[in-house]
């Protein structure tokens, strides 16, 4: 597989110099006119200034442009978008900010918007090597190669000291079978900075197609020696693997990148490849739907291309309704509450129980119920119920515990997570898709309730890294695909209640309640319970539903007579 790197911290140094009177050295406005100063001291001026409401016109433009590029690092591209079009307005002609606003965009899945600006951008000025490279990744990811090729070399042209014009021109070339011109890209690449890690972990691939394995081991060899924790680097050595033809060594790099990150979709993808080779189709299809559901509009290169496969194989593994479906269905119920290395939660344990009691009594065939899951052992009960699933009509989720978004994914978290920084959270925390992967192998009604909309307990003491935004309370908002319905017990960014005085959480009670209800629609039950709780809690927290089960078909928990 081949990745496009995040390209914001190289943007703001790449283009051609800012024309700007020269103000007395070390003042904040001398600093946030700088590309070349350093990416923290320049963000840090250029807020000073803003938010003193120092600077109009084209200098306002250079702080907003500045301060959206911190925006994109942190991957909060909502608020990028505002700021930098704010940008715009002050100084059309600013072309650092429309490439910003540009992959702003292409990050939120708007890749027409992320063209246009891109555009904008290079019919300004022509000579604006990085916007040619994000365009250019676009191209790629489209499958167009030809024109994502001559983007690249446009790229380079303009700003040879730019190495992803490079790496992704060396990706391309790797793609097209130009085998000698990838590696020719990548040793220029080496001459700007020979550490660069894609250097030598896309190589990898390269090397592997040209069946240099020797090369190639030695590439993501080496990288990984000094990084043994780099997934992307374990996955392409993996994948080189797969091309010699070693299956059972592909496999364990396929397992060690899923030990150190269950929720990675090239890993899963890549496995389920391998268990499909082998003839173990359950497990294959464990693993695909594991890469193949995802609830934002936006992939990089890499993993786009292994969900793609991870879908198309699903599809075709996937065995049919037998004639005279019998309606069966089952559940997964999860209490976590009594967390390890942040504050206990005395509810999610007795809400659980209380679920999965009344889906017992409204005939659901199979329940599970499992509370204080460790990281492992959810993941395993996620397994464990996918294939009851994949036996069943309606699957349903019920987890209650702390749950938060990070970096624009929902994670659940298990009771021994740890998270020193926002980055662990990939892999210490459940990813929402898995739970979603783990209820998509049912024939019609596949839903996830989520009462975890609780504060984030790690946030005061959690290190927030330049890559990832971090949200402290609730989750964000989702796109789940057709046939899924998730709720949140709490509307995204709100959090959710636990209860008073022993008392089962709000949600939990109307959800008990109301799901025995007979004759009440399932989409219709959940406005139901959104306005008990909204009710109960005195306009304090409002449940949200997200998705809706089939369209042609009505859905009861009690169907009645």
């Amino acid at each position: 597989m081949l990745r496009v790197i995040p390209l914001t911290l190289a943007i703001l140094i790449s283009g051609a110099a800012i024309a700007a009177a020269a103000p007395q050295a070390g003042d904040d406005l001398a600093i946030c006119r700088d590309r070349q100063a350093e990416v923290q001291a320049r963000a840090t001026a250029c807020d000073n200034l803003l938010n003193a409401d120092k600077v109009t016109g084209k200098d306002k433009s250079i702080a907003l442009s500045s301060r959206g590029n911190t925006l994109i690092n942190k991957r909060d591209y909502v608020h990028a978008i505002e700021v930098l079009s704010m940008a715009v307005d002050l100084d059309p002609d600013y072309v650092i900010a429309l490439n910003l606003r540009g992959l702003a965009y292409e990050r939120t899945g708007q890749d027409d918007l992320a063209m246009a600006d891109y555009n904008l951008a290079l019919q300004k000025r022509p000579t604006y090597g990085v916007p040619y490279n994000n365009r250019g990744v676009i191209q790629l990811r489209r499958g167009a190669l030809q024109s994502a090729l001559d983007d690249f070399n446009l790229s380079i042209k303009y700003t040879p000291k730019f190495l992803l014009g490079w790496t992704n021109r060396a990706r391309v070339r790797t793609l097209t079978k130009d085998y000698d011109g990838a590696i020719a890209d990548f040793a220029e690449a080496e001459k700007i900075d020979p550490a660069a890690p894609q250097i030598a972990s896309n190589r990898c691939i390269t090397y592997g197609l040209m069946g240099k394995f020797d090369q190639a081991f030695a590439d993501c060899g080496d990288l990984i020696e000094k990084q043994p924790k780099n997934v992307y680097a374990i996955n392409n050595r993996a994948d080189v693997y797969m091309l010699k033809g070693d299956l059972d060594a592909a496999l364990k790099d396929y397992n060690t990148a899923i030990q150190i990150n269950p929720n990675n979709v090239r890993a899963h993808s890549g496995r389920g490849q391998i268990y499909e080779r082998k003839k173990d189709l359950a497990q294959a299809r464990a693993d695909y739907r594991a890469a193949a559901y995802s609830l934002t509009r936006f992939d990089e290169f890499d993993v786009a291309r292994a969900r793609a496969i991870a879908q198309e194989r699903l599809a075709a593994l996937t065995p049919q309704a037998p004639a005279g479906s019998s309606g069966r269905r089952v559940a997964l119920v999860v209490g976590n509450g009594a967390y390890k290395n942040v504050h206990a939660l005395p509810n999610p344990p007795r809400d659980a129980k209380l679920i999965a009691d009344v889906l017992r009594d409204v005939g659901f065939q199979t329940v599970i119920s499992v509370s204080d899951l460790t990281r492992d052992k959810f993941f395993e009960a996620l397994q464990t119920f996918a294939a009851e699933a994949e036996k069943a009509d309606w699957a349903v989720v019920y987890y209650a515990g702390h749950g938060f978004e990070i970096g624009g994914v929902n994670y659940l978290v298990p009771v021994d997570a740890k998270l020193a920084a926002d980055r662990d959270a990939e892999t210490q925390a459940v990813a929402l898709e898995q739970v979603i992967a783990a209820v998509g192998a049912a024939r019609k009604v596949r839903l996830v309730m989520l009462d975890a909309c609780r504060d984030n307990p790690f946030a005061p003491t959690m290190q927030r890294t330049l890559s990832l935004k971090l949200v402290d309370k609730g989750f964000s908002n989702i796109e789940p695909g057709a046939g899924f319905m998730v709720v949140y017990a709490a509307k995204h960014g709100e959090t959710a209640m636990d209860g008073d005085g022993g008392a089962d959480s709000p949600f939990a009670t109307a959800l008990a309640r109301e799901i025995k209800v007979p004759k009440v629609e399932i989409r219709k039950l959940f406005d139901i319970i959104r306005d008990d709780v909204w009710s109960a809690t005195r306009r304090e927290q409002q449940p949200f539903t997200y998705g809706s089960p089939p369209g042609r078909e009505d859905f009861y928990f009690v169907a009645g007579k």
